[in-house]
């Protein structure tokens, strides 16, 4: 995987490039086909047999980057690929933070091919790994990563997504005497936030899209940590959809080799606006600047990369 580190890289800038004219324009459909097209093109260009794995839908329908797409050249290694040309579509278009393009990928069968559904999600740094278990109460999953970080509970810093439906974990997690940072978009950021020591979180919960779940756990297997998850399909069609899709048990809980299973992994993720960790795409003297992270998991290496693009390059 790792010839095709600086190639995954640059496909996410473009895609981010591609989406600046968007930013605080309120229209969420040309955005995302904007950055859906720029990364589309760039994966075509690469010399690799790539799959789609995790992508904006399921079947064949432009402009999405669809689960079981090929891309690349046909040439080169089979690899499995997880996307989001836009998490955070909404406060792209709001001209808000917390916007971010993604890719992750790894060899053939090494994703977990997980339907666009809810997954519940548990994310902790390096030091916590190996502490949690989603099926057990939160009270005690909070007292392991408060041991594990040398930590008295009260100390613990939680990140959860601010919805209604995560009202009990707020609840639960403050009645333990935990610190709760909530936030609005991100999931991935805020996943991964878990696994960089400046920032001082110490886990990460709630109940969000089963894809942004396995690009997180790409980029906590890249960084040491550690993801858990659950899917909760509510119908029968998503139950139906989890098993076409391999997964005979469609709420057992998921380790994060379930979700990804290999050290031979990429993560890549470029700014659009500025977030916890990245800043967005910016213009200057007739360039564009995107602030990009890029891991390789075999590594462990996380690298902060400044890219400077002519703006004629990309449009």
């Amino acid at each position: 995987m790792q010839p095709l580190l600086l190639d995954f890289l640059k496909v996410t800038e473009f895609a981010a490039i591609a989406a600046l004219p968007w930013v605080g324009s309120g229209d969420k459909i040309a955005a995302d086909d904007a950055a859906t097209t720029a990364m589309r093109n760039g994966l075509n260009e690469m010399s690799m047999n790539g799959r789609i794995v995790i992508g904006e839908g399921e079947i064949d329908e432009a402009p999405m980057l669809y689960i079981g797409e090929n891309l690349g050249s046909g040439k080169g290694p089979e690899v499995d690929i997880a996307v989001d040309p836009i998490e955070g579509t909404t406060p792209t278009v709001n001209g808000q933070s917390n916007a971010i393009t993604v890719i992750a990928a790894a060899p053939k069968g090494k994703l977990l091919h997980a339907p666009d559904m809810y997954m519940k999600k548990i994310a902790v740094g390096s030091k916590a790994k190996g502490k949690i278990d989603i099926e057990a109460p939160l009270a005690a999953n909070l007292k392991a990563v408060a041991e594990a970080n040398d930590k008295n509970v009260q100390e613990l810093n939680v990140l959860i997504q601010d919805r209604p439906r995560h009202q009990e974990f707020i609840d639960i997690t403050r009645s333990e005497g935990a610190k709760v940072h909530l936030f609005n978009d991100g999931d991935v950021i805020y996943a991964t936030a878990t696994c960089l020591e400046n920032l001082d979180i110490d886990m990460f919960l709630g109940i969000g899209g089963a894809p942004e779940g396995v690009l997180g756990a790409v980029a906590l297997k890249c960084l040491g940590g550690e993801m858990q998850g659950q899917l909760m399909p509510r119908s029968d069609e998503e139950i139906r959809r989890c098993i076409d899709m391999g997964l005979d048990d469609p709420r057992r809980a998921l380790s994060h080799s379930d979700l990804v299973n290999t050290e031979d992994c990429i993560f890549a993720a470029t700014g659009i606006t500025d977030n916890l960790f990245l800043k967005g795409v910016r213009t200057s003297e007739g360039h564009h600047v995107t602030h990009s992270i890029l891991i390789n998991g075999k590594e462990k290496q996380l690298r902060y990369v400044e890219s400077q693009y002519p703006e004629i390059q990309v449009v």
